[in-house]
């Protein structure tokens, strides 16, 4: 029993270990922020910003933060002057800057080899740095192309390299075994993959159509499974791929131009002119149904997006919450800091329920609007 508790202990304790360190590079800038006024002899404390540091980490960027002062540069690639531009990431970090903005609050900026980046966006440097609007407080600087790989583009790329030796392996295990039970990642793979096709494709679209489906469907559920799990993982950056729009954007597209292609006579009759309505309603239903098309594909983006960062933001609002009472007094920081790790531990296990659901949910919807589009006419 004791072997046990102790085996169940390390994972525990490690969750916690990332929720105290998952504050240290918030509490680091605190210490090294520059001062406007580089004439006092006092530095004041800045003010903690919650939400400034919760949309920093949920964020891309073109830098994976570790902990500390620990980072990851990621290369920067740009078209301009009709030329391509790489380097590292690390030059931009490495030379901050700060300017005024239209509210007079000080803002930071980062200048390299005449580009600026502000808030993760690359322009060209206009006037030796950045150049705003006195009415609007936007940046008027001109934008570049940007094609540098971010942290999302390194969480896209990590998933499809997870995706290749797993499926590979178990296709390699199945072709040296032929006709013999699974083991080792084939045992834990089959059951998953029987479960899409079973309990998700055969349902939803019907056993004589659903393997022609299959690939796409196994393909999106273990993308989007594997890219939650990249960011529950602790030291590794925090990754929220598929709480990015882009990239749920790109899943629903794909979902959409699938359905659009398979939707057969009897699916497209019911959408442009249903069958048995008066037509008077018609004009009132066809909108609707045309409408419907955009609606689906926009649910699904919204619903994986939105989960999968607010799971995100719950965690850091409450290491949030405890450095905001640790600036009122240690007393107070760490009264609260027990409980916020201990409900930070509850929503990290919950966050690993959530990583399946909706992997498999946004798989069900797909397969259902597969079915809905290739479905025959009932007499």
């Amino acid at each position: 029993m004791s072997m046990t508790l102790k085996k169940l202990s390390r994972p525990f304790f490690a969750i916690v270990t990332f929720m105290l360190l998952a504050s240290q590079p918030v509490l680091f800038a605190q210490e090294h922020t520059e001062q406007p006024d580089s004439t006092q002899h006092e530095v004041e404390k800045e003010k903690f910003n919650a939400g400034e540091m919760i949309i920093h980490h949920i964020s891309d960027a073109h830098e994976i933060h570790l902990f500390g002062d620990a980072a990851i540069y990621l290369p920067v690639i740009l078209y301009a002057d009709n030329s391509v531009k790489v380097f590292s990431s690390s030059h931009f970090y490495h030379n901050e800057k700060h300017f005024t903005n239209a509210e007079g609050e000080s803002e930071h900026y980062y200048e390299y080899n005449g580009f600026v980046m502000h808030h993760e966006h690359i322009y060209a440097a206009a006037d030796g740095g950045i150049s705003l609007n006195a009415e609007t407080g936007e940046v008027n600087n001109a934008s570049v192309l940007d094609f540098s790989i971010t942290k999302t583009v390194t969480g896209i790329l990590i998933t499809c390299l997870v995706l290749l030796l797993i499926f590979g392996t178990v296709a390699r295990g199945y072709k040296k075994r032929k006709g013999s039970a699974p083991k080792g990642l084939q045992s834990f793979m089959e059951p998953l993959i029987l479960f899409i096709r079973d309990e998700v494709a055969i349902p939803s679209i019907g056993a004589k159509k659903a393997d022609r489906y299959m690939p796409f469907l196994l393909s999106t559920f273990f993308f989007i499974w594997i890219a939650n799990i990249l960011g529950l993982i602790p030291f590794i950056g925090g990754f929220n791929v598929t709480g990015t729009l882009s990239v749920t954007l790109v899943l629903a597209a794909i979902v959409f131009i699938i359905t659009t292609i398979s939707g057969n006579k009897h699916y497209w009759g019911h959408i442009l002119w249903p069958p048995g309505v008066p037509l008077p309603i018609k004009f009132i239903l066809v909108p609707i149904e045309v409408a419907g098309l955009f609606i689906k594909p926009l649910v699904l983006m919204i619903r994986l997006t939105a989960n999968i960062t607010a799971g995100h933001i719950i965690i850091l609002a409450f290491v949030a919450l405890v450095l905001i009472f640790g600036q009122m007094g240690a007393a107070a920081g760490y009264g609260v800091g027990v409980g916020s790790i201990l409900f930070m531990v509850f929503m990290f296990f919950l966050e690993l329920l959530i990583a399946f659901l909706q992997a498999y949910v946004f798989t069900l919807l797909a397969a259902l609007y597969f079915g809905d589009a290739t479905q025959e006419a009932h007499h």
